[in-house]
């Protein structure tokens, strides 16, 4: 999946100058469409165009379509997190178990700004808790209150806001 992006031109890197806790991500860049990106990486046609929403004259663009606009856009959202933290990262750098909820959202006339709390693992710690668990679940030296105290303390909590523009 990496090298089709990479074909694409679609540029991100990460700030490792912050603490974990606040790690950045640059925004994703691409030379192609949003919907062009969106059929490479994650093989679906979506009825959007526009930039990835990160200012009011980058929103994502959304036609009608067969699912609701905030089902949309909470697919849109979770396809920007996974570009910017995962499918372009190198291995190391990967992040794994992304979740995207949404928090807030305002209206305007025909612009929707929506603000979603993400949360992810690094890629390779993610999968050191999926492996501990399975193995020391059921046994009597499992703790499993450490073992989520653990995972929450790895976990990486961010908030983003996407611009959207939607056609009635």
């Amino acid at each position: 999946m990496i090298s089709s992006i990479s074909a694409m031109s679609l540029i991100l890197t990460m700030n490792w100058n912050l603490p974990s806790s606040m790690e950045q991500f640059t925004p994703i860049s691409s030379d192609d469409p949003i919907q062009a990106v969106i059929k490479q990486a994650f093989d679906m046609d979506l009825k959007v165009e526009g930039g990835w929403g990160y200012h009011q004259n980058d929103a994502i663009i959304l036609h009608p379509h067969s699912l609701s606009s905030k089902q949309l856009q909470h697919t849109l959202a979770s396809m920007r997190t996974h570009l910017e933290m995962s499918m372009t990262q190198t291995a190391e750098h990967r992040y794994g178990g992304i979740n995207v909820s949404e928090l807030h959202r305002e209206t305007y006339t025909d612009l929707e700004k929506v603000t979603y709390h993400v949360t992810a693992i690094l890629e390779s710690d993610y999968a050191d808790f999926i492996n501990a668990y399975k193995e020391g679940y059921g046994t009597e030296t499992f703790d499993i209150e450490a073992h989520f105290h653990a995972r929450k303390e790895a976990t990486l909590k961010r908030e983003i806001t996407i611009w959207y523009r939607v056609k009635r």
